[in-house]
């Protein structure tokens, strides 16, 4: 899970002597119609208590998504596009993403339609069923995974609006099933692939993090802000480890 530091600042001189570390931001590129957009990740390290040989280390993660909603219709333009001549036709017209804490709400505009084709006297037929203009509006949730180190999405779909056929089909069964689960899967995939502890945490960390609670924020502006807290238990020589990498990262920026 890789975040960038945006609300959780640090005290004017805080440092690894003070047991504060800070992780220096470190941008993650999303591809979206293969265009490279960056996601800023960083994190706040605390180094407190110690125990039996071993450190604890709370973690705050800040993950910066104002790439994803920048980009959110190309986002899901090449999730949910399709042109299913004898099925689905769909065309993502805009979608919009903001913070709601702890959630995030997803607004997406489109045009869906259901066809049929069929042989009649030899002859091919293409039918629409339904079809028109839709708004989606879906609360996103964000929650952490049973293993304390993924994360997921719960959706809560809180509005349609539609023509009664289309709006009926997009509220129920299977059409409007696929769209919403798209939806979902298209935001978490880009959620997951910025928040990747590999790419943004020391190695002496790494794999011992376990996250407690996940929420989306506010950072200003409308700014969509991924906010994790969690610890991570390490020894005391993988805490001077950290403290020389993170202070060698300083270095580098």
């Amino acid at each position: 899970m890789a975040f960038a530091v945006g609300a959780l600042a640090l005290p004017p001189g805080a440092s690894a002597q003070s047991g504060v570390l800070r992780v220096p931001p470190v941008k993650i590129p999303l591809d979206v119609k293969g265009q490279p957009v960056p996601l800023t990740a960083s994190a706040t390290l605390t180094l407190s208590s110690k125990e039996r040989g071993l450190r604890t280390v709370d973690v705050e993660l800040v993950g910066d998504l104002s790439g994803l909603q920048q980009n959110l219709t190309a986002l899901l333009s090449s999730a949910l596009d399709k042109d299913d001549r004898c099925a689905n036709r769909i065309a993502v017209q805009n979608a919009t993403l903001t913070p709601a804490e702890p959630s995030a709400v997803a607004v997406v505009q489109l045009h869906a339609e259901r066809w049929v084709c069929a042989r009649v006297l030899g002859r091919r037929i293409e039918k629409k069923l339904i079809g028109g203009d839709a708004q989606i509006r879906i609360r996103l949730t964000p929650e952490v995974g049973e293993d304390h180190a993924s994360l997921r999405l719960v959706p809560q779909v809180e509005d349609i609006q539609a023509n009664s056929s289309l709006g009926e089909a997009l509220r129920s069964g299977a059409f409007g099933d696929t769209i919403r689960e798209k939806i979902q899967s298209a935001i978490l995939s880009a959620l997951q692939k910025g928040t990747n502890v590999g790419a943004t945490l020391p190695p002496a960390v790494q794999g011992y993090v376990t996250i407690r609670n996940a929420l989306f924020r506010d950072g200003g502006g409308g700014r969509l802000l991924a906010v994790l807290d969690g610890e991570a238990r390490i020894t005391q020589e993988q805490a001077r480890l950290l403290t020389d990498q993170v202070e060698e990262r300083l270095g580098e920026h």
